[in-house]
């Protein structure tokens, strides 16, 4: 008993032992006991299930969800609802992470390895594509290339100049959602890979250039296999993300019947809400997966020191006169994904007839427009006009705040402890905890939120709902940044402290924080970002006093309103930008630092 006692002492006295006790217990309530209702609710009998199978009762334990679900060959159900949005999710996904693996691997080569130009430019802008959401990119390939023939039946910018009719592959289908999607999630590669090559110790590439080494070599047998840990984690991130992903897959591929399982779940969900868990439950799976594969590939002990006393040195690569070249081509490419959706935007919310560009269709009356001034079929005012824009706007803004205040809170204590006693089993199950929301679906994790409200009806159709799963979802972010900033402090530094008898709140307070602060702000910072334009993990928990900006965009977009939405989503784009330009501006915190970049 003295023995026990003893031990129990010994790990209350360090602070890292008692922060991972506490965050065990809260993540296993937060993540684990939400994936055990979705369990559950594929083996219970839904309201909806009752007119399906007749004789069941609304809350008994059944298999007909997955017999319907999997097995069903009756006009081709089971091959229509999962199989082939299953095949086609994982190609999506595959053929996504692939283009954002190689268009991120290359700018981050020729960022830091070559002598192109405009490397300021290049570096700052190619990580704007991640801050725009994903579906604004799926907005603005429609607004650019759809045509009378395809769709809507209105022309595009592209239509409006050249009357060429894009073909109905290259606007709708596998190929724009796969160009979206990687544009989209390039910047991951750009970021992980980007600030590996920058760190690195340049020795080996010095010693075999003095060895007269061909470039391609030096690429492909010293570069690339020093940066595969980060290629490797690039494509599995990606693959996780695109499979849950919902907007872009509803936009670009909905049109031409081409559904992943994010779209069949939410179909499902309103007629048979237990097969929509069941998809929902294999993208789960799919994310575990993921998760256990680059584990098993990095593994756990790997050297994270990114200053040495050796040299960090290394001659650029010539590209010679293809470097202007090379600087033109992407130069060009960052303007048309990051500027050329800001004028579509702008364009597309203030023409009166879809196509026509001229200035006779142009109108503010979307923007600033009085109450009757607008025939539309939603809204009779301009956006700025309107109290409910403006009560989403304060509403986007505070869940916004206070989603990354928690969730970079905690992410800077779970970073601290997760580091402190890494390598225990304690500290890899609660890192594994705090990275496992990030690998459910959002709709699938709002769902289940939604379904566990029931239970507690302080949160049923609550503000506190949304907080609650914005800080859960987008703590993944924030304990990321936390542990890459604790993993470049060195732990002499603390120790020190603890010498002189420094309390720990002191220690964090006085030394830790001041010393990380660029990198644990900018952990606060990309919950702030994901929050502001996330979509489909409120559109399900939102209530009539709860709106935000994206539901709203949604909801006039689905009405046939175009101008006011795309009024809001470049307001949305605005919000964002000037926060975390202004935030860049203050503390030099950016997004690339909050994922891991430098």
């Amino acid at each position: 008993m003295g023995k026990t006692k003893n031990q129990i002492k010994a790990f209350i006295a360090k602070p890292a032992n008692v922060i991972l006790a506490i965050f065990a217990v809260v993540l296993v309530l937060l993540t684990l006991y939400p994936l055990s209702e979705l369990i559950r609710h594929t083996f219970v009998a839904h309201a909806t299930d009752i007119t399906v199978f007749p004789g069941l009762k609304k809350g008994s334990l059944t298999l007909k969800s997955w017999d319907k679900l999997l097995f069903t060959a009756t006009n081709r159900y089971s091959l229509i609802n999962f199989y082939r949005p299953m095949l086609n999710s994982l190609t999506l996904a595959i053929l996504s992470a692939l283009f954002a693996l190689i268009l991120g691997g290359v700018v981050a080569w020729l960022v830091t390895r070559s002598n192109i130009k405009a490397k300021k430019f290049i570096s700052a802008t190619f990580v704007f594509p991640y801050i725009l959401p994903s579906w604004t990119l799926a907005i603005f390939w429609l607004n650019m290339f759809k045509n009378p023939n395809v769709g809507t039946g209105a022309g595009g910018f592209v239509y409006s100049l050249t009357n060429w009719s894009a073909p109905e592959w290259f606007v709708y289908g596998l190929f724009p959602m796969v160009i979206v999607t990687g544009l989209h999630y390039a910047p991951f590669a750009y970021i992980f890979i980007g600030g590996i090559l920058r760190n690195m110790d340049a020795n080996l590439e010095e010693a075999a250039t003095i060895l007269k080494t061909p470039k391609s070599r030096i690429l492909l047998k010293i570069t690339i296999p020093i940066v595969k840990p980060a290629i490797l984690s690039t494509f599995l991130l990606v693959f996780a993300s695109v499979m849950g992903s919902y907007a872009v897959p509803i936009y670009l591929g909905s049109p031409v019947n081409f559904y992943v399982l994010t779209t069949k779940m939410k179909t499902l969900q309103t007629t048979a809400i237990g097969q929509a868990y069941i998809i929902a439950m294999f993208m789960v799976a799919f994310g575990a997966f993921v998760m256990l594969i680059n584990n098993v590939f990095i593994g756990k002990r790997q050297s994270f020191t990114t200053v040495t006393g050796k040299s960090s040195q290394i001659s650029l690569v010539d590209l010679k006169g293809a470097r202007y070249i090379v600087s033109a081509i992407l130069v060009g490419l960052l303007i048309f994904i990051c500027i050329m959706p800001l004028i579509s935007f702008a364009l597309e919310s203030v023409i009166i007839r879809s196509g026509d560009y001229s200035l006779a269709n142009m109108t503010l009356n979307y923007w600033i427009g009085e109450a009757g001034s607008i025939s539309s079929t939603m809204g009779t005012s301009g956006i700025l006009r309107d109290a409910a824009i403006w009560q989403a706007v304060k509403n986007s803004l505070k869940l916004a705040m206070i989603c990354s205040f928690v969730a970079g809170s905690c992410g800077i204590i779970i970073g601290y402890a997760v580091v402190r006693r890494r390598g225990t089993k304690l500290a890899n199950w609660v890192s594994s905890l705090s990275f496992f929301p990030y690998l459910i679906p959002s709709m699938a994790f709002s769902a289940v939120y939604l379904a566990i409200s029931t239970n507690f009806s302080f949160l049923t159709n609550s503000f506190l709902i949304l907080v609650l799963v914005g800080s859960v979802k987008y703590l993944p972010f924030a304990s990321k940044a936390g542990i890459n900033s604790m993993l470049q402090l060195s732990p002499e530094i603390e120790e020190a402290a603890m010498i002189y008898g420094v309390p720990w709140v002191k220690r964090m307070t006085r030394i830790i924080i001041p010393i990380q602060k660029v990198s644990i702000i900018s952990g606060f910072l990309l919950p702030f970002v994901s929050c502001m334009r996330e979509l489909s993990l409120f559109v399900m928990l939102v209530s009539s006093k709860t709106q935000i900006l994206t539901t709203m965009l949604m909801a006039y977009n689905e009405r046939g309103a175009s101008q006011h939405g795309n009024a809001i989503n470049l307001l949305i784009i605005m919000i964002v930008l000037v926060v975390t330009f202004g935030v860049n501006k203050l503390t030099g915190a950016s997004i690339d630092k909050g994922v891991g970049g430098n």
